[in-house]
């Protein structure tokens, strides 16, 4: 983000103005951060965001311990998996891909595809899509935003600690359960059943 606010003229936001809009799509992200923006400065600070991020992150982020395990015995157990998330579709596309998960899940949503979080219809439409009631679902997250969402939805949300924001600052949001370690997420779920 700062590279692209560099290269478009823009005054360069702090690191906390900054992780504050991650899990928005990046039209609203830049919005956020650029009220004053207009279409023809959000089309090039598009460009300059896209030209970074695909430089910088040569080889996708990779997954946070003990997700892929965690991840594979859901699927084992017969529980939907989906995807909502903040990237658009080729940023999406090309982490599953780099992760060998393009058919690994039931539906992905990205932001340029509907409405940006927090609006609940991007998880409206995973929900419709696996024939899933809002209180049979859980929505896991690290910011705010994906949080907002699961509320807006009707969705029992999970906070993350290792994310986007503080776990103190999730809270608000009042997550059915908090975690530090993917795997706890997989424990409490067995314990539900």
């Amino acid at each position: 983000m700062h590279s692209a606010s560099g290269r478009s003229g823009f005054e360069l936001r702090d690191d906390f103005a900054v992780k504050g809009i991650i899990g928005l799509g990046l039209p609203e992200a830049i919005r956020t951060l650029y009220p004053e923006i207009s279409d023809a400065e959000m089309t090039l600070f598009r460009e300059y965001y896209a030209d970074h991020y695909i430089a910088a992150e040569a080889v996708p982020s990779p997954l946070f311990e003990g997700v892929v395990e965690s991840m594979e015995s859901f699927r084992e157990q017969g529980y939907h998996l989906a995807v909502a998330t903040g990237k658009n579709r080729r940023g999406l596309d090309r982490v599953l891909k780099a992760n060998g998960w393009e058919d690994y899940f039931d539906i992905t949503r990205a932001a340029d595809e509907t409405a940006s979080k927090p609006h609940p219809l991007m998880l409206e439409q995973i929900l419709a899509h696996c024939g899933v009631r809002a209180e049979q679902a859980l929505m896991v997250g690290d910011s705010s935003f994906d949080l907002l969402m699961a509320r807006n939805a009707g969705m029992d949300s999970v906070a993350v600690s290792y994310g986007a924001q503080s776990i103190e600052s999730l809270q608000q949001f009042e997550p059915r359960l908090s975690i530090d370690h993917f795997s706890e997420l997989h424990a409490w779920l067995g314990q539900q059943a």
